[in-house]
């Protein structure tokens, strides 16, 4: 007993250290723009909602949901461009700045609509305008990380959006139970808050000094032109995009799922929010490992295999209890495939063209958001959610291939 006992110390005293370790070095400016993300994601509370809401309230046709999701993303896919050229042009801090401002009155004026077609473009504005934020904020992170700590700072920066994203969800159901108008403005109010408290820290702050180029060893061609220009880039962004079809089913189809499965709102709630909590406590340790251990290509096709086996997961039983498994190997996957993607883009990229970059990946996102939707929504009319998990193992194992010949392509440590 008191062996056991002296084991399990001995491994909490290697827990605790490495997560601290893992925090170790980053700059006071990760930790704000982290805070920011923070604010903005717990604000994202109505995104996961919406479908349902589309449905059960606005008493919209799955198919008709679909379309209004894919809308969704084409602004995200408009948004990536437009606000990776404009960051490149005019900076960083005024684009996240308006971007969390202009985010504030569009939710509200979105809580009023009941029409098909002014809530697709209200939508639409709603993605373009939040997309804009994105590469901005990729950018401002290779901007103020210190030396030796890029993908830590971007596994900071998502932390942060996971611990939103279960605190959103989760209250986002509560709230839901009583009031969507409630969703609506409790998105507006964490926007701008998230506005106010990114101007006061970041108003005339400059980057620093030393280039990332120096902060990294950058292995594999820095293209010094247009992303559209960079071949392998692309190809890689096309696996990203494929990725991104099926992880970002979380937001769109598994609510719908849930609910199909008779879950309540506050059961869909948890378990969308068990994604934040375990993302929140283990991504920083397990990137502070992993990030050592294997290679940035390794580390996106172990995450793929963790995304197949959360939807086979489906295949075998879809009590809560599987549900909250699934998660849970979602939960990994994204740990280990977003971080690294964005990692994959600032060490292919130059100061020049970086936030051009940031948005050709969350352009193949947006792309998966305007694309997803309108494809999963049909499949699930015309046949069932099973097919749909079937056609997702597929596209996986093609992912999984296509990393690999990045890996090959586009070496990079």
């Amino acid at each position: 007993m008191l062996q056991s006992t002296y084991i399990c110390v001995f491994f909490m005293k290697q827990i605790i250290s490495t997560y601290k370790a893992s925090f170790e070095g980053l700059s006071s400016e990760s930790w704000m723009l982290s805070l920011v993300m923070l604010l903005n994601r717990m604000g994202g509370m109505v995104i996961p909602f919406l479908t349902v809401y589309l449905i059960t309230v606005l008493h919209f046709s799955t198919d008709q949901a679909g379309i209004i999701m894919s809308c969704f993303g084409i602004g995200g896919l408009l948004g990536s461009v437009v606000g990776g050229w404009l960051t490149d042009k005019i900076g960083s801090f005024y684009m996240q700045f308006f971007s969390l401002l202009l985010t504030a009155p569009i939710f509200i004026l979105l809580s009023s609509l009941t029409s098909i077609s002014g809530v697709a473009v209200t939508v639409t504005i709603l993605s373009f305008v939040n997309e804009c934020f994105r590469p901005a904020n990729s950018a401002a992170i290779v901007a103020y990380a210190k030396k030796g700590n890029l993908t830590r700072s971007f596994s900071l920066n998502r932390m942060a959006i996971n611990l939103g994203f279960s605190f959103g969800p989760a209250l986002g159901g509560f709230l839901a139970t009583i009031s969507y108008t409630w969703l609506f403005y409790g998105n507006s109010l964490t926007s701008l808050i998230a506005a106010f408290v990114f101007f006061w820290y970041f108003f005339k702050r400059k980057a620093r000094n030393v280039s990332i180029f120096k902060q990294e060893e950058l292995i594999g061609i820095e293209n010094e032109g247009s992303p559209y220009k960079d071949k392998w880039y692309i190809v890689f962004s096309f696996f990203c995009f494929l990725y991104a079809c099926v992880f970002f089913q979380l937001l769109i189809i598994l609510p719908m799922f849930y609910e199909h499965l008779e879950f309540n709102q506050a059961i869909i709630g948890m378990i969308l929010a068990s994604n934040g909590i375990v993302v929140f406590i283990t991504e920083m340790p397990i990137i502070h490992w992993t990030d050592k251990k294997f290679n940035v290509y390794i580390n996106l096709i172990f995450g793929t295999i963790a995304l197949f086996i959360s939807f086979a997961w489906f295949l075998w039983d879809t009590s809560l209890i599987s549900c909250f498994i699934s998660m849970a190997m979602l939960s990994i996957s994204e740990i280990l495939v977003l971080p690294y993607m964005s990692t994959v883009a600032a060490k292919r990229s130059t100061e020049k063209n970086r936030g051009s970059y940031m948005g050709l990946q969350g352009l193949s996102i947006a792309l998966a958001f305007v694309v997803m939707p309108f494809v999963a929504t049909h499949i699930i009319s015309y046949f069932s959610y099973t097919v749909l998990w079937l056609i997702n193992l597929l596209i996986l194992i093609f992912v999984i291939l296509g990393f690999r010949i990045a890996q090959l392509k586009m070496p990079i440590q």
